[in-house]
């Protein structure tokens, strides 16, 4: 396989097992090898008590598509840590997108950033997520894409 389907067989099965990110209304948009785009409408439902989407949706979104770019290549992979900026405020009926890319991969660790912006390219905020690679598939038998640590830097 290619690491392409292979990031799209791993998206497809991780979404399918991923009941958080469906009951938010998030979308996978895109994977490739260390990407990921995952969309979210903002609903009434996910405001706060200033009339502002809670940061904790935010931080929701973003770290789905961390997960789903730092899981791409069909090792199973996990946050270490993770940090947020907020730089501005969304609103119910706006349309969050999550891109995350690889920064990093190296061994068992990998650093990605993952940039929320709104339907209007407004940046929305910063998150910086730390992985760790544990043992085992993301989709059992299905060949990783690359050794763990094939890929440096980038």
């Amino acid at each position: 396989m290619t690491p392409q389907a292979v990031a799209e067989a791993v998206g497809q099965g991780m979404y399918a097992r991923d009941r958080a990110a469906r009951a938010l209304g998030i979308t996978l948009d895109e994977i490739a090898p260390g990407l990921a785009r995952m969309r979210m409408a903002v609903g009434p439902d996910m405001v706060n008590g200033h009339d502002i989407c809670h940061g904790g949706m935010i931080f929701t979104l973003a770290d789905t598509a961390f997960a789903y770019a730092c899981n791409s290549y069909n090792h199973v992979t996990v946050a270490q840590t993770a940090q947020i900026s907020f730089v501005s405020a969304a609103r119910a009926g706006d349309l969050l997108t999550a891109e995350a890319r690889e920064v990093s991969r190296s061994g068992r660790t990998g650093i990605y950033d993952i940039r929320v912006s709104d339907q209007r390219d407004r940046l929305v905020a910063l998150f910086r997520g730390n992985s760790y690679r544990l043992s085992g598939e993301v989709v059992p038998g299905l060949a990783p894409a690359a050794p763990a640590d094939a890929r440096e830097g980038g």
